[in-house]
């Protein structure tokens, strides 16, 4: 029989057939609370109230809370989203609160969507995963789903969320279900993604939490679900996807510091090299920012006895992608007969990605401090940031780039914007970290990384 308080129905232990459970999911009586209204827990939040009718968004930051429950979004350029806040809002299936407890008495499904970052020694930070995981434990009641969608270190949910749950909530870990259901999201097509652009894979605890997690996946998700043996297999997955690329992009980045001594464009030859089939080597750039692939893999080096050179290798690489950008750009202004300590340097993008609104892990940051002890003037433009302030760079509005007599152009992040510059308007050489520019439009020089240097 299922477990029911008042109109709040649980799903794990449920002893109707799925048909009914499925209704009693789609049709509003079983409550999910989503712990997170960062730029994936909001529009998982707003596809959770699409289909079942009842969801609450749980935040830390009042002001988030705020802007939802008065319909509006906080999250940029993440198409259909706004509107769907929107709508969800004024039908009354979804609702905003900083009152995470309250909210957690209310939901009998519970989706865990926090950030979890690194320490200071590059440790994994899991306080913001851990406090949420007490807040759903004092509401926890029997029957109910805790589905860990945050990336997490593999064994989290197994060794520290379900004990945690049931020493804040009294229940046996048989009484409830935990699985790991980790988002496969890209920011900027999120709402395609949450809805099927991926499989979604689900991995329970025990048995009894795969298949509820599955069955309300297979109601969110238009693409087929993949139910993995255990909840650690599903954590490893989504750790796995972002090493792999970790690891790749340090290997084209490696592969860009062959370009000088060879005197080839290596990405022409990487260009080349895969039309093979077999071969899929990355793009080289700048550096890896986010709060995504640079991170992962320290949830697995230092975490289990294994003699593992690969990860830490290929972190060294890409954290030193801004040294080697400074480096060349050195080169740059060297050709032009232009010291560092006497250069003005304009950077376009501050960003860690195209279109999108984090400074996290950001290669501009290193690349801007490097270029200040070395004297350089660093100008920037971003048409992402509002909030410049902890920034050590002047501002400049997209418009007036062309009026700073600057000696290089750096490009580091390369949002829509950018594609509408007049290239031939710079008066100095540009180095494009993202190819980004069409170098037969400027009137300058125009390097890449990984292409020839000067």
């Amino acid at each position: 029989m299922s477990q029911q308080v008042g109109e709040r129905t649980g799903l794990y232990g449920a002893a109707e057939d799925e048909t009914a459970q499925r209704a009693a999911f789609t049709g509003g009586d079983v409550p999910v609370a989503v712990y997170g209204l960062g730029k994936m827990g909001l529009p998982l939040a707003a596809v959770y109230a699409a289909v079942s009718g009842n969801a609450i968004g749980v935040d830390i930051d009042e002001d988030v809370v705020q802007t939802i429950n008065n319909g509006d979004c906080h999250i940029k350029r993440e198409p259909g989203l706004s509107e769907l806040v929107t709508d969800m809002v004024e039908d009354g299936a979804f609702r905003a609160t900083t009152d995470s407890a309250a909210a957690a008495e209310e939901a009998a499904v519970h989706v865990l969507m926090v950030p979890t970052l690194l320490t200071d020694e590059q440790k994994p930070d899991l306080a913001a995963l851990l406090s949420a995981v007490r807040d759903v434990g004092a509401g926890l009641s029997p029957g109910d789903l805790v589905v860990v969608e945050s990336t997490v270190p593999p064994r989290t949910t197994t060794d520290l969320v379900v004990p945690l749950l049931a020493e804040t909530s009294g229940l046996s870990p048989e009484e409830f279900g935990a699985a790991a259901c980790p988002e496969r999201t890209v920011s900027g097509q999120a709402l395609a993604d949450i809805r099927g652009t991926h499989p979604k894979v689900v991995g329970g605890v025990d048995a009894e939490s795969t298949r509820a997690a599955a069955l309300i996946y297979d109601e969110i998700s238009d693409n087929r679900i993949v139910e993995t043996t255990d909840a650690t297999t599903a954590e490893a997955v989504k750790v796995f996807e972002g090493v792999y690329r970790d690891v790749n992009i340090a290997l084209a980045n490696q592969l860009a510091k062959y370009s000088r001594p060879m005197d080839i464009d290596v990405n022409e030859a990487i260009d080349v090299a895969n039309t093979q089939p077999f071969c899929e080597i990355h793009t080289p750039g700048p550096g890896v920012g986010g709060h995504c692939i640079p991170v992962y893999p320290y949830f697995l080096t230092g975490a289990f006895d294994v003699d593992d050179p690969l990860l830490p290798t290929a972190r060294d690489i890409n954290d030193g992608m801004a040294d080697y950008t400074v480096s060349m750009l050195r080169h740059v202004l060297d050709t032009e007969g232009v010291a560092p300590a006497d250069s003005r340097v304009l950077l376009l993008g501050m960003t860690y990605k195209a279109n999108i609104e984090e400074l996290r892990n950001a290669p501009s940051l290193p690349i801007a401090r490097l270029l200040r002890e070395e004297g350089s003037t660093v100008l920037a433009a971003d048409p992402m940031l509002d909030d410049w302030d902890d920034l050590d760079v002047e501002r400049v509005a997209l418009p007036d780039v062309y009026e700073q007599d600057v000696d290089a152009v750096v490009v580091v992040t390369p949002h829509d914007e950018f594609a509408d510059l007049d290239w031939a308007a710079f008066d100095a050489p540009i180095l494009d970290g993202r190819r980004a520019v069409d170098a037969g439009s400027a009137d300058v020089p125009v390097y890449s990384i990984g292409g020839r240097w000067p």
